[in-house]
């Protein structure tokens, strides 16, 4: 029958050893080793069992066992050990503060909000998809490795993304099993009378919608999770919260208002109830959390009674916004109907007017959709500071987003690039770890470098042993997945014997395990099956494959890559060499980068923004075998790895152009790959491969670390962002200042021109070393001189006479005439032969300006 009411029981530990529930408490756990090993030592087996869950496994625990390892000294030292290490990690000074102390006359933020939709931080907290929350949760704990006063906003999904399992003839098959948030290492926000606190937004013609507030501890780091499954709400909203990127797209516009909107109250919750100190830097990661600055917007005219443009140019001072998507279909495109409805008078935002907050996502642009409000559009609006993923992904995303900046190059569009990193402690196998440990290096979280030179001088034996015992333990973690695969599928232990010789920790292993998008191509290995099937089973040097990846539960076409590429591997001549393991997430993850020898990626280029699955094969000994695309373009050396070529010049999608990367990357595996990892030496050891995972830990170690990336966000973002916000606020009605010079100069922008430019100095022939002087009589109309910046561009030209390469000389005021019309003069020394080019424009400048494009506008000669 079936009860009445659910909730979970909580063990009551002995008082010798009550510090375990503060240490399985904080999420620091899940990247540290130590604490894992005390969980572990309690039971090995419900270890396992509970997958390595340790709220899980201490509710698990016998009274006659917890009596055992209080009479055992040695354990409980061990756990007063790893709680006085615990309390020393949250309070200790690290990166953050002692380069604030360093530098006490630069800008440090004193707290950052980061928003985010997902968030992968373990498997134990099922709140991610993919990629995104994977970056989301690895910037949350390097944040807290490096000190840096960092809180992370969400959402509480009671369902996940979804559990992945396949039918009998391979097709992806979805399951939702309910988190029940007790069973979650998860703690409720509640006030000071010890009542819940509860945030609420309106909603249109209904009662509001009310969210609980949960809070994730990941080591220094809160992360406030929104959950909206409370008695109070209606079932309608209940469900606002019920899974990731699940519902219709006014579903997805209410976790969206919930996210942005709700995230930035429950932050002004947190700070009131701990004191902890507001944020002064809002970090968007992604289009999905963008109304929080129309909810920033809505406090300030509310608050201050500073009107809409005033109170935009305030929040955009202090607003970081990253771009993830490479391609547009991975923009979220709302109905502007829709957003009126919910933004209008009786909306989320009482109080901000609703054509002003449609107009910032508006696709008011050549070839945009004016029927649409787009998050990703609305994003760069509210920022002043906007950065794509890798430095391939900015380029892309300038050139995706020109329409923003219609007057200017593609090159001068304000959007930097900050390339993605992960968490080593995280994803870097012990064994991995042990090997520098043993040259005498010092494993740090915030290490920059020292650690990853020391295995330069780990011998080849050693690294070989343990790449060797890195694939044997992947080899059993797949083939236990396998097994468990099948029966879902249906098949009897009878048909399964044939798993205890599936892979074979002494073959050359590829993986491949990402998102099933149709750019991710997971099916460009099938292009030639015989071909592939023929690397798979060479004589003398096979090779492995061992496959994973989810595809979306509304994605047909990437459910039939899937049951393609399942399907080749079902059959018996070659199901030993390749597998398909369902339900890729961390849990699977981590075993299946170290045991890998090689990291494919082939995506059609250039639409992979990183590709940060590649950077943890890296982390792990692995070399990496891509498309130059994502942070591959930009780090590429030889020594780790080997790019794929691509055919850009074909049309994305062709049988031609995967038919052309196919081949190549067969052509790859058989005459460079492989022979080189089965060249072995007289000790047994492949030298060169060895050589070529030395270089890769020494040389791209440091640069693929997730700590390298948010030390990047902390002073290219974060700390000009608090700086132009203290700017701001230290002038009596700074922002209104700002906002009014604003609509000034684009009122009287189209009086501004270059009338006439002069040059001598050059004389019939320019030789190098001549000396390029330029007046330039340019009129201002209703602006003045200090509102502008008159300056030389120059440089190379191409054949059509554009700039390219070109730079920038200001020119300097030296006279001014009735009407508005003023000279301005500079010079350039010509230092280098070849075709050369220049012009005269008029920029808008104003100190508190991050970019010459950002008003959008310019007055060429």
């Amino acid at each position: 029958m079936r009860a009445i009411r659910r909730f979970t029981v909580r063990p009551v530990l002995p008082d010798a050893l009550a510090s375990l529930g503060e240490l399985a408490a904080n999420l620091r756990w899940s990247w540290h080793p130590p604490t894992q090993a005390l969980f572990e030592t309690i039971d090995a087996g419900l270890w396992q069992e509970s997958g390595h869950d340790p709220l899980r496994m201490l509710g698990e625990v016998s009274a006659e066992r917890w009596a055992e390892l209080v009479a055992d000294d040695d354990y409980v030292r061990r756990v007063a050990h790893a709680r006085a290490d615990l309390a020393s990690y949250l309070s200790e000074d690290r990166w953050y503060q002692r380069a604030r102390a360093a530098e006490p006359d630069r800008t440090w933020p004193t707290s950052i909000a980061y928003f985010s939709p997902e968030y992968g931080i373990t498997a134990v907290l099922p709140q991610y998809s993919g990629g995104l929350g994977i970056l989301a949760g690895d910037h949350l704990k390097a944040a807290s490795d490096l000190g840096v006063p960092i809180v992370g906003v969400g959402l509480l999904y009671r369902h996940g993304y979804f559990k992945q399992a396949l039918s009998r003839d391979g097709w992806q098959q979805e399951s939702y099993p309910v988190l029940d948030p007790d069973e979650l290492p998860l703690s409720l926000l509640h006030e000071h009378d010890g009542s819940r606190t509860t945030i609420a937004i309106r909603m249109p013609d209904g009662p509001d919608l009310l969210a609980r507030v949960f809070v994730a501890s990941v080591g220094r780091v809160p992360l406030l999770l929104l959950d909206t499954d409370v008695e109070e709400n209606p079932e309608a909203y209940r469900l606002v919260t019920d899974r990731l990127y699940g519902g219709n797209t006014e579903h997805r516009l209410r976790q969206e208002l919930l996210l942005g909107v709700g995230g930035v109250r429950a932050l002004r919750a947190y700070s009131r109830i701990t004191g902890a100190p507001a944020p002064e830097v809002f970090h968007t990661n992604e289009g999905h959390a963008g109304f929080l600055g129309v909810e920033r917007i809505r406090e300030l005219t509310a608050e201050s009674d500073v009107d809409f443009a005033t109170a935009l140019e305030a929040g955009r001072a202090s607003t970081v916004f990253t771009t993830h998507t490479p391609v547009p279909a991975g923009i979220d495109r709302f109905p502007r109907t829709l957003v009126e409805q919910y933004l209008g008078e009786h909306g989320a935002t009482p109080g901000v007017p609703v054509d002003q907050v449609l107009a910032l996502g508006a696709e008011d642009y050549d070839g945009g959709d004016p029927g649409v409000f787009n998050m990703a559009v609305m994003g760069f609006r509210l920022a002043q500071r906007a950065n794509g993923v890798s430095q391939l992904h900015g380029h892309v995303s300038r050139g995706m987003f020109n329409g923003l900046w219609p007057a200017f190059d593609e090159a001068e569009v304000p959007i930097t690039s900050i390339t993605n990193g992960v968490h080593a402690p995280t994803w870097v196998a012990p064994e991995v770890v042990a090997l520098a440990e043993a040259q005498g290096a010092d494993y740090h979280g915030d290490d920059t470098g020292a650690f990853w030179a020391a295995f330069d001088k780990v011998p080849g034996p050693d690294v070989w042993r343990t790449k060797r015992a890195l694939r044997e333990r992947l080899v059993d973690d797949a083939r236990r997945r396998l097994r468990k695969s099948w029966e879902k599928r249906g098949a009897s232990p009878a048909e399964l014997g044939w798993i205890d010789d599936a892979l074979d920790p002494d073959v050359l292993t590829i993986g491949f395990a990402r998102r099933v998008p149709s750019y991710k191509r997971l099916t460009l290995m099938l292009r030639d099956p015989d071909r592939l099937k023929a690397l798979l089973l060479h004589p003398e040097r096979p090779v492995q494959l061992v496959v994973a990846g989810k595809a979306h539960p509304a994605d047909d076409g990437g459910k039939r890559l899937i049951q393609e590429l399942v399907r080749f591997a079902d059959a018996e001549d070659v199901r030993h060499r390749i597998v398909f393991l369902p339900n890729y997430d961390i849990a699977l993850a981590q075993p299946l980068y170290p045991g890998c020898d090689v990291w494919l990626n082939n995506p059609l280029r250039p639409y992979e923004a990183c590709g940060t699955s590649g950077m943890k094969a890296a982390l792990n000994g692995g070399l990496n075998l891509s498309i130059l695309d994502g942070w591959w373009d930009e780090w590429y050396e030889p020594e780790f790895g080997w790019p794929i070529p691509s055919a850009d010049g074909l049309e994305d999608y062709s049988d031609q152009r995967d038919d052309l990367e196919a081949a190549a990357l067969y052509d790859l595996i058989e005459n460079e790959v492989a022979p080189r990892f089965y060249d072995h030496d007289h000790e047994g050891v492949p030298a060169g491969w060895v050589e070529m995972l030395r270089h890769t830990w020494a040389n791209l170690g440091p640069k693929v670390l997730a700590t390298r990336m948010v030390r990047d966000y902390v002073e290219k973002l974060y700390a000009p962002a608090a700086h132009n916000a203290r700017a701001l606020a230290a002038v009596e009605n700074g922002a209104r200042d700002l906002a009014q010079w604003k609509a000034h100069v684009r009122g009287a922008w189209p009086g501004v021109r270059v009338e006439h430019v002069e040059a001598e100095g050059i004389g019939d022939v320019a030789e190098v070393g001549a000396v390029l002087h330029v007046r330039s009589y340019v009129a201002l109309g209703e602006l003045s001189p200090q509102d502008v910046e008159v300056q030389l561009v120059h440089g190379r030209v191409d054949a059509e006479d554009d700039i390219v390469a070109a730079s920038v000389v200001p020119l300097r005021l030296v006279e001014s005439y009735d009407g508005g019309r003023h000279r301005f003069d500079g010079e350039v020394a010509l230092g280098r032969s070849g075709p050369f080019g220049y012009t005269v424009r008029v920029l808008p400048a104003n100190p508190l300006l991050v970019a010459p494009a950002e008003l959008g506008v310019v007055a060429l000669a």
